[in-house]
This record gives structure tokens, sequence and C-alpha cells, in this order.
């Protein structure tokens, strides 16, 4: 409505009552050859413009991205935001509590409501109850009244007796020792499935997860029953409760629109999400990427994110791929061109004949791989791809045709047959698909690599290399030597090369469940033509996760997958940390007495020598259909293009392209069979809600009942000053300096992070609630409490302050001299009515955005801080508070100023601020000098002036 470029809303064609900017005509030839990515954005700035939060001359920066890029900033509204509950619950606590603010100061508290559509998963790793290898059930009980568990032993502590992998199917090879796994124990992540601590893989046992529900219901009742409440009394937010059991790209798939419809007008679906998996769904053609919770805060709250207008590498696929790559195959080596392209920080669009080639898995897949070559996001333009993909995911035809006919009038539809140039990118990479040949690693080491089309000379250089890395230094005249082996009645013979070990495992390199089907219709394909495996051959399949079981038994290939004797194991970890079952003894014997290099193939992650089993020499990692390939085989001796795999039905022979499925096969089995009947059952799911989700009880009324009993969830203190007009910014008198840092100090030395230590602030002040150490939790976990998080404010014990000399979290109490922790210094300044400031060096507020890297210092009474520079993201995180982010002149800092960080500053805020303007600071000595006020542009002196962007927001609700 109050935009200036209303006069481009248009009407879609054939869908008159349909309304959409249509931007491709304020744009022209430039328009034409902007990336589909800097088209999202320029759409979201005219859309957005109002004048004062986005500006016309926003809208023409990124319109001649061509020449501003990398040069402005500018500012970005996405359409929704994806929280997941660790992050959502601060957010969620703020609009609480403005709400509370909002009705104290005469307004009227319904109106407080998230002003950008907003989805809150609540995953089901609130918090770790039950994992099981040698790792006892540790309470972690959600706090307030909740009672105490019986004391058991820590969660990060093995127990020194040896204790089996109970239950879980795939470790089956004896007790996990503490010495024996050396894998460092993993820190639980925020929303990562339940972990076997020594093999850092999923145990999806069905008693475990009902147990860990059970816990999780009844420990986190408090925060659940906020969620709850607030999925009733807010509108523009979801709630997806616990125990949906969706993964992260199925869950953010469910939630995707592609193409967004509100009041009949259309626009692109764009988010942004506390997840570092959000990168995922550009693989749709949907812009959309990580940041921290207070930006996404800013976003709910209707405030754009600022962002530098970014460099668009475009990576153009040509060629076409070979049918024996896999998805795999072509996802690592497009990821490893682009390490090797420097892409960080820059935007990655994909162009080129070849794109139509990768499904959208692959295409997500790539896209969520974002952090592993440093892109800000790597996008994927809508084409016919993504409309089958759609269609087979439940969307309905009419949506579909008004979101092709919405994307093709924007321009925002790539279409291999068109006519329409590529867009200008500011630099090009070319991959192409036909270069892309599978591999397998070994013998010895998972880093050598060989080209399967080279296998078999590649294992008859390592017979006649010394003993070493991949050598085995066997005889010539040995080296075809057979040993005859009797086996369940029958005579085998084997030799140098031939495979007793195959094992399919779906762990993390095989994330990719096509891969799995993959495997699976090879065996289909195997079963039909009248192929087996020989028997003493120690087959297995080990799937990794539910999702995979879900792609193999909705295409139908399981069966076919055992008559060859890939029988489903369980889920833990198998084959590549040892646990194989024992080979026969026959077997053995004949390995040992003909002195025979025999060979597993698996499709893990691990492949040392006599990993597997003492007397397997040569183990490989392939793909999963190239296991159940050689399986077949039943030996690496074979060169896979000329020598059949086997004798099938009526003698014929039948070689590996015979059986190999096609990417057009495999496509249209994972579209047809397998996404459809997933959607299928996560869409009932998610109408159905859950069983204790639906009976958790939670208060209705407009505002939050808050506990004061609740060491959880308690109401903030960000509104205490809230009054219908602002103040004008009020000068800082005679502050002292509560901490005098040095260069670089991250965001993780400020916000409170990890577990709660027993001595801390923190600590204290739990303990002061009645709280034993063992129910401490984490700060992570108590996000929505403010009293905890900002006593854990630069409580880091490797924070380095010059008052103290040495890493402490401590600080000094200049009035009475006291050495003291940071908050507890604080505290005392602010009863005595002493305002404080931080001195700093360099850089400081490096790191990921932390957003209680800035509210702790604000709710510790910090009112500015005078550094040398600033770290972008974290400079305007403190003004979006309140904290004003002051600069030293070029060449000055405090020790050239001769200040000692003991004196007492003052600053004088002008009424009437600008950005950049130098401000005058005068200490107690006498000594004055000034600094730079790092505002960069009137909105950001406006959200200042209002004490942050919450402040800002609650007073238009007043």
């Amino acid at each position: 409505p109050g935009s200036p470029y209303q006069p481009v809303v248009e009407a879609l064609e054939n869908h008159p009552q349909k309304k959409f900017y249509n931007v491709s005509k304020l744009g022209g030839a430039k328009y034409d050859t902007l990336p589909y990515s800097i088209r999202v954005l320029f759409e979201s700035s005219v859309r957005n413009c109002d004048g004062f939060l986005v500006k016309e001359t926003d809208a023409m920066n990124i319109l001649d991205w061509k020449t501003k890029q990398n040069h402005v900033e500018v500012p970005f509204c996405p359409a929704r935001v994806v929280l997941q509950d660790f992050t959502g619950i601060p957010a969620m606590v703020d609009f609480a509590a403005m709400r509370e603010a909002v009705r104290n100061a005469g307004g009227d508290p319904v109106k407080v409501n998230p002003a950008c559509p907003t989805d809150l998963t609540v995953d089901h790793s609130l918090q770790i109850d039950f994992s099981k290898c040698a790792i006892q059930n540790a309470p972690n009980p959600g706090g307030g009244e909740v009672p105490k568990p019986p004391a058991r032993l820590s969660p990060l502590r093995a127990q020194p007796r040896k204790v089996p992998c109970r239950g879980q199917g795939g470790c089956r090879g004896g007790p996990c020792e503490p010495g024996r796994h050396p894998a460092p124990f993993s820190a639980q992540i925020e929303n990562a499935p339940i972990l076997c601590p020594f093999h850092l893989q999923p145990v999806p046992e069905p008693e475990t997860v009902l147990k860990n529900q059970e816990m999780e219901f009844g420990r986190n009742r408090e925060r659940l029953q906020f969620f709850k409440w607030s999925s009733k009394v807010f509108k523009n937010i979801s709630i997806i409760p616990p125990e949906t059991g969706t993964a992260h790209q199925v869950n953010l798939e469910y939630l995707s629109k592609v193409v967004f419809e509100v009041k009949d007008l259309l626009y692109p679906d764009s988010v942004v999400g506390t997840d570092s998996h959000t990168t995922m769904v550009n693989g749709l053609g949907i812009l959309g990427w990580g940041v921290g919770g207070i930006e996404t805060e800013a976003v709910m709250l209707g405030m754009p994110l600022t962002l530098t207008l970014p460099e668009v590498v475009g990576c153009e696929l040509t060629g076409t791929v070979s049918p024996f790559a896999t998805s795999i195959d072509i996802v690592l080596s497009i990821t490893k061109h682009l390490r090797q392209a420097e892409v960080a920080g820059k935007f990655v669009e994909f162009f080129g004949s070849g794109v139509s080639q990768l499904s959208v898995a692959d295409r997500t897949t790539i896209a969520n791989m974002c952090p592993e070559y440093g892109a800000i996001l790597s996008f994927f333009p809508v084409d016919n791809v993504t409309l089958k993909h759609l269609k087979h995911t439940g969307l309905d035809k009419a949506k579909l045709e008004v979101m092709e006919a919405y994307l093709k009038a924007v321009k925002l539809f790539r279409d291999d047959e068109s006519s329409s140039r590529e867009p200008e990118y500011s630099q090009v990479v070319q991959v192409s698909l036909s270069s892309i040949i599978p591999y397998v690693s070994g013998p010895k080491r998972s880093q050598d690599r060989v080209a399967v089309n080279n296998m078999k000379s590649d294992f008859q250089a390592c017979l006649n290399e010394k003993c070493g890395v991949k050598g085995f230094q066997i005889a010539a005249e040995k080296q075809n030597d057979t040993v005859p082996v009797q086996y369940e009645g029958n005579e085998y013979k084997l030799s140098h090369g031939c495979v007793v070990i195959a094992a399919v495992i779906s762990c993390t390199n095989n994330c990719n469940p096509s891969v799995m089907l993959a495997a699976g219709l090879l065996a289909k394909k195997a079963v039909e033509a009248g192929l087996v495996v020989k028997p003493y051959i120690r087959t297995s399949l080990s799937p990794g996760s539910g999702m995979v079981t879900h792609y193999l038994s909705s295409s139908g290939v399981l069966p076919y997958l055992s008559k060859l004797g890939f029988e489903v194991v369980g889920y833990g970890c198998s084959t590549c940390v040892g646990n194989t079952a024992p080979l026969p003894e026959a077997i053995r014997n004949a390995i040992k007495q003909g002195d025979i290099v025999a060979c597993g193939v698996l499709s893990g992650t691990r492949n040392f020598e006599g990993r597997l089993c003492d007397c397997v020499r040569a183990n490989y990692l392939a793909s999963p259909p190239l296991v159940v390939a050689y399986a077949i085989a039943g030996t690496v001796r074979i060169d896979l293009d000329t020598e059949p795999l086997g004798i099938g039905f009526n003698g014929k022979s039948i070689y590996l392209r015979d059986i190999w499925p096609t990417r057009r096969e495999l496509h249209q089995v994972e579209e047809e069979c397998v996404i459809s009947s997933m959607f299928k059952e996560l869409k009932e799911k998610m109408e159905k809600g859950n069983k204790r989700w639906n009976l958790l009880e939670a208060p209705e009324s407009t505002l939050f009942p808050w506990d004061s009993k609740s060491t959880y969830i308690r109401c903030p203190s960000f509104f205490d000053k809230l009054a219908k007009e602002a103040v004008a910014p009020q000068p800082v008198e005679n502050a002292h300096v509560l901490l005098y840092l040095g260069d670089c100090v991250t965001t993780d030395h400020i916000s409170p992070a990890g577990s709660i230590a027993r001595s801390s602030a923190a600590a204290k002040y739990l303990t002061s609630k009645g709280l034993t150490p063992r129910e401490f939790n984490s700060y992570g976990a108590r996000r929505g409490n403010d009293a905890v998080m900002t006593r854990g404010t630069f409580a880091n014990i490797k924070l380095l302050n010059k008052f103290i000399g040495k890493p402490a979290p401590k600080t000094i109490h200049f009035p009475s001299g006291q050495t003291l922790d940071v908050f507890e210094a604080a505290e005392l300044y602010q009863r005595e009515g002493i305002p404080v400031i931080i001195l700093a060096g360099k850089k400081y507020g490096l790191g990921s955005s932390r957003d209680w890297a800035a509210k702790g210092p604000f709710l510790l009474g910090v009112r500015a801080v005078l550094a040398e520079s600033f770290e972008k993201v974290h400079r305007s995180q403190l003004i979006g508070i309140g904290i004003a982010p002051l600069q030293f002149r070029p060449g000055e800092n405090p020790s050239a100023l001769g200040l000692t960080g003991k004196e007492q500053f003052s600053i004088l805020f002008p009424p009437e601020l600008s950005p950049r303007m130098t401000l005058d600071v005068k200490t107690s000595t006498g000594k004055v000098f000034s600094v730079i006020a790092l505002f960069e542009n009137n909105t950001e002196i406006t959200l200042y002036k209002d004490g942050g962007s919450l402040n800002f927001v609650a007073r238009r609700f007043l």
C-alpha cells in the first residue's frame, strides 16, 4: 500500500484476481541481465519500499547490481522466518514481554504479533536424555517444580567398565571400549539426532525414542507449555510440535511456498532461519540463509535485514553425467570445484544445460553444503524439475499453474528451451558433468581414490608394490594363486581380490537417500536377471536413519536387497567401526593358508587395513550400488566396463551396464513413489499433531502468566523504560569502565555459551533457586531466562581483561577496589547509579552472530563500547539493542591516548545525531578526545534514539 512502486502492480494473465509487482518493467534490459537471486532481492525492495526502512535508492542500488556489488548495503525483507526451539524461545519470550510492556504503557497487547510469518519447529532434541553406548541417562530437568530424579552419571563421562552398545543392531561387535574409539566426545548440536558418543551415529531405537519423548515432555513441560501458549495467542506464528519426526529437509520443504500469496498479492518465497540447514531451500528456488537470533527477531518485528550487495558466482553445468556416477559423486565434485573457486561470502547461482540433470534432492544437498565451501547460499532458480517435484509433494494443480505463470511473468523461471539470455555474473565457474566419474577409495586409506574404470589395474599394481600405504608385496608367481574352499556343501575358489565382506551403510557420506535407492534398484534388476551373491560373502544393510528405510520400503526394493543377502541389520555404526560378524571359519582358514589378499567393500567412511576383520587386508569405500555390484562379481579384479558381473538366466552374461539404474529411472522412482508417500505421511502427522502435544495444557490469556519460581522462562527487562515518546539520547556521565579488552574479542567471549560453571554467577543464582549443579543444564537451554543469561555474559574463562592481567571472567569494581565476577561488578554499579562502558581494541564482536552478545551487555548496564574497530554485524546488533558503538579516530587507541581505563568517562550526545558524526569524550583526569559514532544511516539513528529495535517496534503499538 505505501510503496511508491504501486503503479507497477498488475493482474496476472488468465488469473485477473491475482496481483503482483511486475518488477521486470522497472528495470528493462538491466533487469534481464541480473542473476535470478538478485532479482528476488530487487522484488523484495520494491514491494517493501516505505521510504524509511526501505528506500527507493535501495531498490535502484540493487538494480545497478553490476556496478554496486560489494559497495553498498541493501535491506532485505524475507517472506518468512524459520526458528528452532533453542533460538525461538528468547524471541518468543521477548514478544510475550512486549505484550506486557505495551499493556503497562496503555496500549492494546493483542496487537503485538510477529510482523513476518514465522514457523517455529520444536525439534525432537530439546534435550538429550537417553543416549545409549556407555553413557547413562543424564538428568536434565526443566526447572520449576519438577521432582529430582535419582543421581546418575554425568552425560559426558564414560563409565570405566565395558558396556555393550545395548540394542543397537549395528553395534554387534561386542563391547565399546573407551579407548577403542579415539573420536573425542561430541557436544550435542542444538538440533541433531541422538548420537552414540563413540560412533557419532544416530541411535533411533524405538524404546529409547519413546523414553526420550516422555522425558522431553516431562522435563521440558515448562518450555513446551510456553510454546503452546504462543501458538494459541500470537497471530502469524505456527509451532510445529516435537515428534513430528521429520528431517530438516522435509520440514523446510513442507513449510516452503516457492511463491507466497497474501490477500491475492503474489511474491517470491524467501526465508531466513536460525539454523545452518536453512540454505537447503535454495535447491527449491527459494532464497534463504541462516542468520543469528537477533537478526531473525528483528525480521519478526518487521525490520529488514541489512547485507552488503553480494557478488554472485555463476556455476555453469555442462555435459552429461556418466551413467555410473551417483548423486554423491556429483555433489562432492561440484562442492570441490566451488571450494577451489573461492566463493566465500558470495552468492552462488547455477545455470547451463546440465542443471536439469540434477534432481531436487541433489540440488538441496549441494545447497545444504554451503558451509563446506563458504558461500552465503547456492541458488537453483525454479525450473521444470522443481515444478515436477512440487507436483509429487501434493501441491494442487491450480496453485502450480499460478506459480508457473507468476514466475514466468517476473522472469524468475529458468527455462532451457527459451531463447532468453543468461544473466551476467561476477565470475563464472564451469563444471563439466561428463568429467565426473565414479571413484572408490582404498585399499588402505580413504584419501587414496581410484577411478572405477582403473580398479583392476590399480589392484594389480597394489599386489606388486612394496608393503606400505597401498602395496601388499605379493610375489609375481603367486599373484594368480587360487585356494579351493568347501562352504555349505559347495566348492568355491578364493583368489587375490576376492570380496568377502560387502556392507551397504548409509552414514555421513551417503546422506542423500537416492544412492541407497540406486543400490536397491540395482539389486532388483540383478535378481530379475538371475544374478546371485556367493553365500560366504558377509553382506549387510545398515540404513542409518528411518528416512532411508522409508525410501527403500516405499519404493519396493527391500525384498530384492534381502534376496541378495543385504538384510537390514540395524541402525547404528556397524561395519566401518569394525563391528562385523566373524567370517566363516573355512573362509578364514583358506585366506590364511593361501596368504590371500581378500577384500571388503563398504559404503561407509573408514577403511583402515584390518579394521573390518584381521584377515581382510584390502578394504574399499564405494557408493552403495557399487558395493552390491562388487558383491555380485565376487572380486575387485574386474573391469566393470568390459567383463560380465556374472551369468544370469539362460547362461547369459550380465554386465554392470545391463542392471545399473539410469538417472531418469532413479528420479522417477524417487519422485513418484518416495517423495509423494513421504509428504503424504508428513501431511497427516502435521494435521493430526501428536497426542502428547494435543493433550498438553497451556494458558490462553492474552498476557503470559509468568511463574516467579521458573528458572527457564522469565520476563526480561528490555522494556522497563518504555514510554509513548522516545527520550532523546541521554549523555553518559562519569561512567566507569566495566572491562578493558584487547583486539579480536569474539562473540564467544561475550555471549553465554556451553555448560554453566559451578563457580559462576549463574550457578550462584540457580543454587539460590534450590537447584543442584546436576540440574544447572546449559546456557543454551536457559536462553529464555534473562537472569541466567545476563550472569553468563562475559563469563568465558578465556576472557582477557587488562585490569586482571590473566584470562578470567573477572573485573575490578573501582569505587570499592574489589575484584569481582563481571556480573557482580555490573550489578554494584547499577545499584550505585553509575553507568558503565567497555574499552576494546580492533575487530570487537568478531565471530558468529549471537543475540546475547548484544542483549547481555545491555542488561549489564553497558551504555557504549569504545573500540578501534567493530565487526560489522555486531556493530548493527549493538545499535539494535540500544548500545552506542563508538570508534577511536584512525591511529588512536586507549594506550596511544594514555588511558588506563581507571578514569571516569563522560560522553555528550547532541539532540540531533547524524551518521558517523564526531563526539567528544572527557575523562576525570581532564583529558579530552574525539570518537566517531558508528551510525551508518538515519534508520540506525532512529533505532538508537528509540532505545533499540525492540522498543522502536513496541512504540508502534502505543
